[in-house]
């Protein structure tokens, strides 16, 4: 009935669109056509991507036809073998899940014929590749057997028992004794699209590498390998070596695809294309080789099918491209060269038509080897022609910016024009030279308020401020820039440039510079270069740099050390000078600063391992002008700073110090060690003689009214007296003692002991 239908139509001369018209012929031809059987390899390949690590990931694409292929066909995983390529050894089994199943889709989708459509179906899984069990010479393969193919090709026998392996060659990962990474090509575009007979097809077939290995392609025979009608999915791949399909008389491996000329690939393009003299369904296999640094490292084998048709008769769009926006003088390619310069044209008009009836036009651009962004069409670029109530030619204009620059060389882009015809469009391409100048553009100038007088000295504390003048005759914005010299940043020195809000040619910016001691150099004074830079952007994005502007500048510093006058005793030959203080007794010293470079001066004290305040320790600073500075030191010493240590007097060591406010100080220090003594014992001496009978009753015992008062924690022990031959004869604790005498005249021997362990050792002479 649709056959009728369509008879039909044609009979009754019914203005079919192009692509119905074509759609029809097709489907006559195909009603027409015994049915096929249940085989559904249109053709696939395989890639290895590098993940991490060991870890790479094997893809498998599967194009399976999604008319003729039988449900019971489309497996949900298939299996991979790696093989060792030396020795075809089996190296391991990868199971191949399937991950994903979608359409093919037409270049032109009106083009679409009913008994043509293809599924792709993506295969993958992860794999490990070890460096010590994949580091073979001669590297590795791996592949996968699947039958059957398309019971319809033509240009192979029996192709109903033909089927695929699918083949991918990749090198050890290991070379050298050194890590070696690759990842073979990938993203082969399927083909979507017939071909039309006696009509030129061409089909990008091309891989992209990524990592930017050379890809070579050439045509091979496809591959059948093992699998078979019968088994037509083995558990696993078989190792190498494998048969190749068998070409129908007349075909082979340089027609695989009749024509004139015949099926061909560009070896560096990997651009497919034919003209092709017979119809029907035809296989053919393309190999692309990888190569790194020259050496081969791995090839993929790819099967694929091309679908030859009769079309209806398609005659190609034609343009014309005027230079002249008022004038008719076409442009020739190869010999007119557009000049495209400032206060000229910047459009050309554009002329395209198609004889056919009924055709949409559509333009578009294609960049040669132009790097600048394209002109772009100021009218409508698709339209239709010989239509009832349409023109029949079209008219754009293409304009190229004011700022396309070629830099003086010839630059070049196609201007194309393609119809709706099927299976591809067919197309007119006019190949444009041009040169492009911008507008002109001067650099800006740069200068300064610094100055007269250079090097600008600053000192430390000081602010160093001018401004920048920036010209542009094109009034473009400018941007300033600072930098330093060698060795200087002064950006990390707090310096900043700020612009001010200006227009026109002259621009400004406020440079500041609040200088401190980071900016000292060493030896002081030394030059240092503020540099600083203009640049301009052209409306065109173009960047104009002016001529560096240097500003020397010193930062002046010096200084002369503090002056510390005290009533501190001076450090002598002995070292550290020593101050004994009488407990109780108020002990004061002052200290006074001087600075002849009128630097901010401070006096401080500082205890060593103590706290001078809870050793009763005043210090007492008093307000002085820059320069100057003056300070008590007082001290009422108590019996807390007067403990013994191990038998000996605690020592309380101080150190004053005159610090200066400037970039380098040089303090001046005065350390003295403090002692606290008991209160004058000197005039302690005791009576060495008593007359227990005499008449003058002071004289007839023994006392000691002036013994050394108890001090803080050394208070009296008692008294010992001894015989001259050792034998105690007197003993008290009581500092008020009294004695008498043994009875017997002699020479007797005391001994004083204190609670911190002193002594005082005497004699005394009893007389009758």
């Amino acid at each position: 009935m649709m056959k009728t239908y369509y008879s039909l139509l044609l009979s009754w001369g019914f203005a079919l669109p192009r692509a119905g018209r074509l759609v029809a012929a097709l489907l006559l031809s195909l009603l027409a056509a015994p049915a096929a059987r249940a085989t559904h390899i249109v053709g696939g390949e395989m890639d290895l991507q590098y993940v991490s690590g060991n870890t790479y990931q094997l893809t498998m694409n599967l194009y399976f036809d999604a008319v003729k292929g039988s449900p019971g066909a489309l497996d949900t995983e298939l299996t991979a073998g790696i093989f060792d390529k030396a020795t075809n050894r089996a190296m391991q089994s990868v199971t191949l899940p399937l991950i994903s199943n979608t359409f093919v889709s037409y270049t032109n989708p009106a083009c679409t014929i009913g008994d043509l459509s293809t599924k792709a179906l993506v295969y993958r899984s992860t794999i490990e590749l070890p460096p010590g069990t994949y580091n073979g010479s001669q590297g590795y393969y791996a592949a996968v057997e699947r039958c059957c193919r398309n019971v319809s090709i033509s240009n192979i026998v029996a192709p109903q028992n033909a089927a695929q392996t699918f083949y991918l060659e990749f090198p050890a990962v290991v070379r050298g004794g050194q890590t070696f990474r690759d990842s073979t090509p990938r993203v082969f575009p399927p083909v979507s699209d017939y071909a039309c007979l006696g009509e030129l097809f061409t089909y990008d077939f091309a891989g992209q590498d990524a990592d930017g290995d050379s890809l070579a392609y050439d045509m091979v025979t496809p591959l059948n390998g093992h699998a078979t009608a019968v088994t037509p999915k083995p558990t696993s791949a078989t190792s190498a070596p494998y048969t190749e399909v068998i070409w129908q008389s007349g075909r082979g491996l340089a027609s695989q695809i009749p024509g004139s000329p015949a099926l061909t690939i560009g070896a560096r393009t990997g651009r497919l294309m034919v003209r092709p003299s017979a119809t029907g369904l035809f296989v053919f296999g393309v190999r692309c080789q990888e190569f790194r640094q020259g050496v081969k490292i791995g090839e993929t084998r790819r099967d694929f099918q091309i679908f030859v048709t009769t079309c209806p008769k398609n005659a190609a769009p034609s343009l014309l491209l005027l230079p002249n926006p008022s004038g008719n003088v076409a442009y020739r390619p190869g010999r007119d060269t557009l000049r495209i310069v400032p206060g000229g044209p910047h459009c050309v008009r554009l002329r395209f038509t198609d004889p056919d009836p009924n055709s949409r036009l559509t333009l578009s651009l294609r960049n040669v080897n132009y790097t600048g962004a394209l002109p772009t069409f100021t009218t409508a670029t698709v339209g239709t022609v010989h239509l009832a109530g349409q023109p029949d030619t079209l008219v754009a204009s293409l304009c190229f910016n004011d700022c396309v620059n070629t830099k003086g060389k010839v630059a070049y882009i196609d201007v194309l024009v393609a119809d709706n015809g099927c299976s591809l469009p067919k197309q007119d391409t006019v190949h444009v030279a041009f040169i492009g100048t911008p507008p002109p553009n001067a650099p800006p100038t740069l200068s300064s308020t610094a100055g007269p007088t250079l090097p600008l000295h600053v000192r430390p504390g000081q602010t160093l401020a001018f401004d920048l003048i920036g010209t542009d005759a094109e009034s473009d914005p400018i941007l300033f820039t600072l930098a330093g010299g060698v060795g200087f940043a002064p950006a990390g020195l707090g310096a900043v440039l700020v612009p001010q809000t200006q227009v026109g040619p002259v621009r400004r910016a406020r440079f500041t510079w609040p200088v401190d001691c980071r900016a000292v150099t060493t030896p002081p004074g030394q030059v240092q270069q503020l540099l600083f830079t203009a640049s301009s952007t052209t409306p065109c994005g173009d960047t104009q740099l002016s001529a560096p502007l240097s500003i020397p500048v010193i930062v002046d510093y010096s200084n002369a050390p503090p002056v510390l006058t005290t009533t501190l005793p001076p450090v002598s030959g002995a070292g550290v000078p020593l101050v004994k203080v009488v407990l109780g007794q108020p002990y004061s010293a002052t200290l006074t600063g001087f600075d002849a470079d009128t630097d901010v001066l401070a006096l401080s004290a500082t205890g060593q391992g103590f706290d001078l305040a809870a050793a009763g320790m005043r210090f007492v600073t008093a307000a002085s002008p820059a320069g100057r500075a003056s300070a008590t030191f007082e001290w009422l010493p108590g019996c807390d700073a007067a403990s013994v240590v191990n038998g000996q007097p605690q020592l309380l060591t101080v150190t004053f110090q005159l610090q200066e406010t400037t970039c380098r100080p040089q303090p001046q220090t005065r350390t003295v060690r403090f002692e606290v003594v008991n209160p004058d014992s000197s005039n302690f001496t005791p009576p060495n003689i008593i007359l227990p009978t005499g008449s003058n009753q002071a004289n007839r015992v023994l006392t000691m009214s002036r013994l050394p008062a108890d001090f803080c924690d050394a208070r009296f022990a008692g008294i010992k007296i001894f015989s001259r031959w050792g034998r105690l004869v007197y003993e008290s604790a009581d500092r008020n003692f009294s004695w008498a005498g043994d009875g017997a005249a002699g020479t007797y021997y005391y001994l004083l002991t204190y609670t911190t362990g002193r002594r005082y050792k005497g004699w005394v002479e009893v007389m009758q």
